[in-house]
Order: structure tokens, then C-alpha cells, then sequence
């Protein structure tokens, strides 16, 4: 926690994918998965003040988003009309992590505004009620919200506490953007893969099912992890486009970092088992 002022600041790290699967899809048409989760030293950062007027205000640097469909603030309001509060806020958003690249930006900032908010407000819920709230903003939000590695099933509500090796990351941004919902309608995706275990996981018998998909489709991040695969094992996160691989040293990552040819940008990561949330 970060006070400037009567602002209290906190971050809304990024996250990794470490393989992600679809086992089947839903009568509802949303798809079930298994995936694992890793949070990374890298992040958002959200800034908030208490106001008397119950009004909320937000103030971004994502221009192409209408306020009213910010999951910050969506999530703000949400807050408000469960908590029945009366009080409003002012929030800042500081935004690092890239859109449309699978690090989960806006569902990492809709949690950390849970979280700020529920103090500043003097909420009293609990992280479990909050997760609930988040829920309804997107499934990777809960993950957020409870800030602990885990294994993520169902649509990605359904989560286990997990301790992993906590590495180094350089991750590599192309410079596109990727359509999540593209790449779930896309009939070449494998949607019938059999349930894993974590034991599996740890042995190398996981994918992302998404990277074969978003390779044909955006040659740039094929580019990108045909690079990367020269110095350690690349694997692309969530849906894309951020690709990335672990290194036992920040030293191996930055002299990865350093050929990094001019037309990509990226970026050195530590690993978290705990989200940088909640030091």
C-alpha cells in the first residue's frame, strides 16, 4: 500500500499463462479450461480518493475506451450498488501493460479497484465476496482478487492455490493486438483436450492450444516466438499476444533483452506466487 496525499495507490500486476486448454464447450457456448496462473512484478497501477457526493470519477490514459465501459470503472459501481455505499471515489489509472496481449490488464485493474475501493470505503467484505463481485466483470478476475498462483478450471472460476518456481520472464509485446473472441470462435481451435493434471504440467505435457491459432494469424507473434525459441522455450499467454520464457537469472534475461530486434518491445519480469497486491 502507497499513500499520496489521501490517494491510496496499489498495482494491478500482470499475469502469465503458463499452458492453457480447453477440455469442451458449454451448452451456453463458453468454453472450459484448465490453465495455470503466475503473477509477474509488472504492473498497472491504480490510484483512488474518497469523495462525500457518491459520485465516481475516472481519470485514464486509455483514450479509445468510454468511461462507462472501463472495467475499472464497471467494477466501481458494482462495488457501490453491492455495498450499498454512499460514498464515491476519484480514481487514477496508470496504465504499463498492453492491451489485447494476455496479461490480463483490465480484469487486474478491475480487481485492485475492488480491493482499494473496499478499504477506502470501509466495505467489510471479504476477499471471497469481492472475488464473487469480480466474477461478474470476467472469469480472470476471482484470480485477481484472491492473489495466489493457481490451477483454473471451468471457465476460470474454479482455482487452486499452487507453489511454483518463481523465475525470471522476459516477455516480448509484438506490436498487434489480439481478438480474444476471434480466437474462440475460430473453428481450427482444439476444443477436446483431456484433463491434465498438475504432475502432467510440471512433466511438459501442456500447451496453449490458442498459439497454433494465433500464429497463422498474426505472422508477427510466429515471428516472435520462432525468435524467443532460440535462447529458451517461448510460449505465448492467454489468447495472446505477449509471448514469453522463463530464465533462472535476471542477468540470462537481459542478455536475451539485448538482441531484442528493434521492431518489438519487452520487458524483464519476476515471477509471484503472491501478488505484488498484496506485499
Amino acid at each position: 500500500m502507497n499513500k499520496q496525499a489521501d490517494w491510496l495507490v496499489k498495482p494491478a500486476p500482470a499475469k502469465l499463462n503458463l499452458f492453457l486448454h480447453i477440455t469442451g464447450r458449454r451448452d451456453d457456448g463458453m468454453h472450459n479450461l484448465q490453465t495455470l496462473f503466475q503473477f509477474i512484478d509488472y504492473s498497472d497501477e491504480i490510484a483512488a480518493r474518497c469523495r462525500q457526493d457518491g459520485v465516481i470519477s475516472l481519470q485514464d490514459d486509455v483514450l479509445d475506451i468510454a468511461a462507462e465501459d472501463n472495467l475499472v470503472m464497471r467494477a466501481a459501481k458494482l462495488l457501490q450498488q453491492a455495498s450499498q455505499s454512499k460514498l464515491g471515489a476519484d480514481i487514477r489509472l496508470d496504465k504499463r501493460l498492453p492491451a489485447g496481449g494476455g496479461l490480463g490488464g483490465g480484469s487486474s485493474d478491475a480487481a485492485t479497484t475492488l480491493v482499494i475501493l473496499n478499504e477506502l470505503w470501509q466495505c467489510g467484505l471479504s476477499q471471497q465476496q469481492l472475488a464473487d463481485i469480480g466474477l461478474q466483470l470476467g472469469a480472470d478476475v476471482p484470480i485477481f482478487i484472491h492473489g495466489q498462483a493457481a490451477w483454473a478450471e471451468g471457465v476460470g472460476e474454479r482455482f487452486s492455490p499452487v507453489e511454483l518456481a518463481q523465475p525470471w520472464y522476459f516477455v516480448i509485446k509484438p506490436n498487434i493486438s489480439v481478438n480474444t473472441g476471434e480466437i474462440f470462435c475460430s473453428s481450427q481451435l482444439t476444443r477436446d483436450c483431456p484433463p491434465i493434471t498438475i504432475r502432467a504440467f510440471l512433466a511438459g505435457h501442456a500447451s496453449n492450444v490458442c498459439e497454433p491459432v494465433v500464429r497463422q494469424r498474426y505472422p508477427e507473434v510466429d515471428e516472435a516466438l520462432n525468435w524467443l525459441g532460440n535462447y529458451a522455450q517461448a510460449r505465448m499467454t492467454g489468447t495472446g499476444s505477449c509471448i514469453f520464457a522463463a530464465f533462472d537469472t535476471e542477468q540470462q534475461a537481459k542478455t536475451v533483452q539485448a538482441a531484442l530486434p528493434e521492431q518489438w518491445n519487452g520487458f524483464i519480469a519476476k515471477g509471484c506466487n503472491q501478488s505484488p497486491l498484496y506485499r
